[in-house]
């Protein structure tokens, strides 16, 4: 059987790995999208449709590497609360099915900008602006799952901390990120005016999240000793 230090390894490579797609599936391929002008939108997709197409790939790897992580955090760490786990787990799982049923919003645009006949009854301009419609779609989807980003991240700290595996301010810093997430996700939803504004307040309190990585990653795991004497 995995030593708890290599069960923590795997974890880290994982999350490590899922960080670095992330990120470039964040900032790589978002210039594409020109959020008040459609026709420049469709222009940039339409210059650089083997990049879009990547972008798409690059979300499903993304939400592929969460898959794998989640079941190795949960692995490593079920024995120290079983329902914490699971819970971790599930949240994890909606967000995923979310994220996944989001990537239609993101494949929309590419069948509304080929030349199929049936689609000769709308014209460019109202073409354009479905293109946008549907990426604007695809936004909403992504600041809805990121309340399971944020959600996850609490029985996760919650066991990061209950373990013994880790100092336990790593485990503070992953219920300060859950919040941070939350807070941003709920505000997206329910007052959008504010969400660059809560977005700024928040941003930090989502760095919480970035110790524990490089904890797992660099120093692993170490089993609590038992008592002297047992």
């Amino acid at each position: 059987m995995d030593s708890i230090k290599a069960k923590a390894h795997r974890a880290g490579a994982l999350y490590f790995l899922f960080l670095v797609v992330g990120l470039v599936d964040m900032f790589g391929f978002s210039y594409l999208i020109v959020q008040e002008d459609a026709a420049a939108t469709v222009r940039n997709i339409l210059a650089a449709e083997t990049t879009y197409r990547l972008g798409i790939l690059t979300d499903f790897v993304t939400l592929l590497i969460f898959m794998f992580l989640i079941v190795s955090l949960y692995t490593l760490l079920k024995d120290a609360d079983r329902w914490h786990a699971l819970l971790m787990l599930l949240l994890v799982s909606v967000g995923v099915a979310i994220g996944m049923a989001n990537l239609f919003n993101k494949m929309a645009p590419l069948i509304l900008l080929k030349d199929s006949g049936y689609l000769s009854v709308f014209s460019k301009p109202q073409i354009d602006a479905l293109v946008l419609g549907f990426l604007r779609l695809n936004t909403s989807g992504n600041n809805l799952a990121a309340a399971f980003w944020g959600l996850w991240l609490f029985p996760f700290g919650i066991l990061v901390i209950k373990s013994a595996f880790f100092p336990r301010v790593l485990g503070v810093l992953l219920l300060i990120a859950g919040f941070g997430y939350l807070t941003s996700s709920v505000t997206s939803i329910v007052l959008p005016a504010y969400e660059h504004l809560v977005s700024r307040v928040t941003m930090p309190l989502l760095l919480g999240e970035f110790p524990i990585i490089f904890w797992l990653l660099i120093k692993g795991a170490k089993a609590p000793q038992s008592p002297s004497g047992t």
